[in-house]
């Protein structure tokens, strides 16, 4: 008799293992995660007053004593069930801090607020989407043309590459990236000090008249460089619910964006390997203005889910990979252009400087140097993640334990790490909950815009 392939057996072995119903609600309480992390363990919930117990609950009872909860990779290359929850919870948290709701109260949406975007400088021509650059019939100094002018779609490999790799500043690059959050810094600094001087009030005056809250995303361009979608909003002394001041317009932020943002200059480190290189934003930047009035071209929605779709994508974005290297030979074996292949190789060989040594750049190769968070806010600007995960688990709780408790109740847990991830064949079922899953939302959305319009159709005739 033929052997079973390793799949096949596993679907066997899966078949016949014991709890398998209760295994599945599991992973369909995921959302279907690519790779959940189990646990074991216990909860308790008392009576806060009389010490009752009200409810208890341990992973003895389960498939193999453990419990599946969602891994909360935000990254769709990884897990795409938790990257969309990931992506939902960003989209509230922006849209709370544009127009109120989960603690931020609802006048913040009266404050000057706009939509930025900050790119970085060019390290060299490379090749974009749309009309190319034209045919010139100078070539530079290593032979190479200067045009190109072909038509790239936004699918074309060429698109983000070099003309001339030889020309091109992977060191500049590299550098450029890992101090991206110190570019940003720099900028929300600069902010303060040029509302200060359209205002004329001093430097440290204005930090006591108003706050700049603000959230930004990290997104990779084509080239493999980052740059930053932000939103920015004016508030008063207190945070969001104070106002600015009267001077402190939509049109005031407007204009000290641009001027902020082209005075930064910070130096990266100086080396004997490159010498000095000057780090600065790039002349492409973009500012709109967020209003209240109706019409407007961005709604508040708009632009909460345009940063919460960056939130799910990273690095491969750029053709890069998403995983740590640990030697020279990982990364020359890699799937990727030349060009991700030459900034790898550029920030691994820039990591062994002692000059550079904080800015870890051996450890954030894969990332092309850049070691920021993708999604960063101020404190005052919304709620935060953690808030939002633990008004769903108290909603969660609330609605399958705690509904007809009207005491103070306290839950003591003990919780410890047993495993990650699926065997093959239970990423195959995990991977066919989740597509089920998400068949349901598309059709319930789908019924909800139906029923939304025909309302409306229906409050249209006479």
């Amino acid at each position: 008799m033929r052997a079973l392939p390793d799949i096949d057996r596993d679907l066997v072995r899966l078949g016949q293992q014991p709890g398998l119903n209760r295994w599945l609600d599991q992973i369909r309480a995921t959302g279907g995660c690519a790779a959940p992390i189990y646990l074991a363990g216990q909860s308790v919930t008392t009576d806060a007053t009389t010490g009752e117990v009200l409810h208890s609950y341990s992973t003895d009872g389960e498939p193999g004593s453990r419990l599946a909860v969602r891994c909360r990779n935000r990254r769709a290359s990884r897990c795409q069930p938790c990257s969309r929850e990931h992506a939902g919870d960003t989209f509230h948290l922006v849209r709370a801090g544009l127009v109120g709701g989960k603690g931020v109260p609802d006048e913040v949406r009266t404050h000057p607020r706009l939509f930025a975007t900050l790119t970085a400088p060019s390290f060299g021509s490379v090749h974009r989407a749309g009309a190319c650059h034209p045919v010139r019939r100078r070539r530079c100094q290593h032979g190479s043309p200067q045009g190109c002018g072909r038509f790239h779609d936004g699918s074309d490999l060429a698109v983000g590459q070099p003309l001339c790799p030889d020309c091109y500043d992977y060191t500049a690059h590299i550098l450029w990236n890992a101090h991206g959050p110190a570019l940003w810094k720099a900028f929300r600094d600069n902010l303060y000090h040029h509302l200060a001087a359209r205002a004329g009030v001093g430097r440290s005056t204005v930090r006591k008249l108003l706050r700049v809250s603000a959230a930004k995303v990290t997104e990779y361009q084509k080239r493999g460089v980052v740059h930053f979608h932000a939103v920015i909003r004016l508030d008063g002394p207190t945070g969001p619910d104070s106002s600015p001041p009267a001077w402190a317009t939509s049109s005031t932020l407007l204009g000290a964006v641009p001027s902020a943002a082209a005075a930064v200059s910070l130096t990266a480190p100086i080396s004997a390997a490159y010498g000095t290189i000057p780090l600065r934003f790039g002349t492409q930047l973009e500012a709109h203005e967020l209003t209240i009035h109706l019409g407007r071209r961005l709604t508040d929605e708009a632009v909460a889910a345009y940063i919460a779709k960056y939130t799910s994508k990273s690095v491969e974005s750029a053709g890069a990979v998403d995983h740590r290297i640990n030697s020279l030979a990982d990364f020359e074996t890699l799937p990727v252009t030349p060009h991700v292949r030459a900034l790898i190789g550029t920030a691994w060989r820039l990591g062994s400087l002692p000059e550079l040594h904080q800015l870890r750049l051996r450890a954030w190769a894969h990332m092309l140097g850049y070691r920021g968070h993708c999604l960063t806010k101020t404190r005052a600007f919304s709620a935060t993640y953690t808030d939002l995960r633990a008004a769903r688990a108290d909603h969660t709780r609330g609605q399958q334990l705690f509904a007809d408790w009207d005491s103070e109740t306290v839950t003591e847990s003990t919780w410890r790490y047993v495993g990650q991830g699926h065997t093959p064949a239970e990423q195959l079922i995990a991977a066919g909950i989740a597509e089920d899953l998400a068949v349901n939302r598309n059709v319930t959305r789908d019924e909800r815009r139906h029923d939304d319009h025909g309302s409306w159709h229906r409050a249209e005739q006479p």
